[in-house]
C-alpha cells in the first residue's frame, strides 16, 4: 500500500511529456493524462505488487528506484529489471487485463505516477498517438526481456557482468567509468549469481586488468574485452 508521506514537487505536465512514453504530446493530451494519474509513494522495501495480483494499472517513476522480480519455490530471488526516473513499468498486464506475472517493489524512496487501467484505455480511444508512444515503450521493454534471457541462459557470470557494465556505459555516454546503481546483493540478483560469486567476478576482471573496482565506481580499461566477454554486437 502506498504511503501518504510529502511527495516530491515537480511540474508533473512538463515530466510526462519528457518521458519515453508521452514524448512530442500536445498540452492538452498531457492534462489529460494528468486528470487519471494518481500520485503515490512507497518506502524502501515496499511492495508495490505482488505477483498474480490484479493488473489494474500501470506506474511512471517520477523520482526514486523500483526493481521488478519474481521469486522461485526455493525462495531465490531473480530480478529482472530495474526502472528509475521517467520509466515506465507493467504496462502489458495493465493492457491485456491479466494479472501481474511478477512482483514489483521500490529499492528506495520512491515517488510513482500510476495510471488507473481503465480509465487509460478510454483516453487511448479519445487520442489515438497515445497509442504509438505505448508501442514504442513495449517494443524497448521487449529487447530489454530479450536480453535478460539471453544473458541468463548463454552467459556466464562474467559475460553477464561484462555485459551489464557495457550497458551502464551506453546508457550514460561515459565508456571509460561507471557508477554501480544497485547494491552488491541486488546486482547478483538481477544477475542470477549471488554476492559472494559477483565478488569474485569483480575480482577477476580486476586482476586481468579489465577493470578497476572503487566502491561503486567502475573504471573501463579495456572495453573491447568487455565487448568480447558480453557478446556485445558490432
Amino acid at each position: 500500500m502506498a504511503s501518504k508521506d510529502k511527495q516530491v514537487k515537480v511540474d508533473l505536465q512538463e515530466f510526462l511529456g519528457n518521458s519515453r512514453m508521452f514524448f512530442g504530446l500536445p498540452k492538452d493530451e498531457l492534462d489529460s493524462l494528468l486528470t487519471i494519474a494518481e500520485q503515490q509513494t512507497y518506502q524502501k522495501g515496499e511492495t508495490i505488487f505482488w505477483e498474480g495480483d490484479a493488473g489494474t494499472g500501470f506506474f511512471l517513476v517520477i523520482s526514486g528506484k523500483v526493481k521488478v522480480f519474481k521469486i522461485s519455490p526455493e525462495g531465490k530471488e531473480q530480478i529482472l529489471q530495474v526502472f528509475g526516473v521517467q520509466e515506465h513499468f507493467a504496462e502489458v498486464p495493465a493492457f491485456d487485463g491479466q494479472p501481474f506475472p511478477a512482483s514489483a517493489a521500490a529499492l528506495e524512496k520512491s515517488e510513482l505516477l500510476f495510471f488507473p487501467r481503465t480509465a487509460f484505455l478510454e483516453l487511448l480511444k479519445e487520442h489515438p498517438s497515445l497509442a504509438v508512444n505505448l508501442l514504442k515503450v513495449l517494443a524497448l521493454h521487449l529487447r530489454r526481456f530479450t536480453q535478460v534471457i539471453e544473458n541468463l541462459s548463454l552467459r556466464e557470470v562474467p559475460g553477464r557482468l561484462a555485459a551489464y557494465l557495457l550497458y551502464l556505459s551506453d546508457r550514460t555516454g561515459n565508456q571509460n567509468e561507471v557508477e554501480l546503481d544497485l547494491t552488491k546483493g541486488q546486482l547478483a540478483a538481477l544477475l542470477g549469481t549471488i554476492p559472494e560469486t559477483l565478488s569474485r567476478v569483480f575480482a577477476k576482471l580486476s586482476q586481468e586488468e579489465i577493470i578497476t573496482l572503487n566502491g561503486s565506481t567502475v573504471k573501463l580499461l579495456d572495453v573491447q574485452r568487455l565487448k568480447i566477454l558480453g557478446g556485445a554486437r558490432e
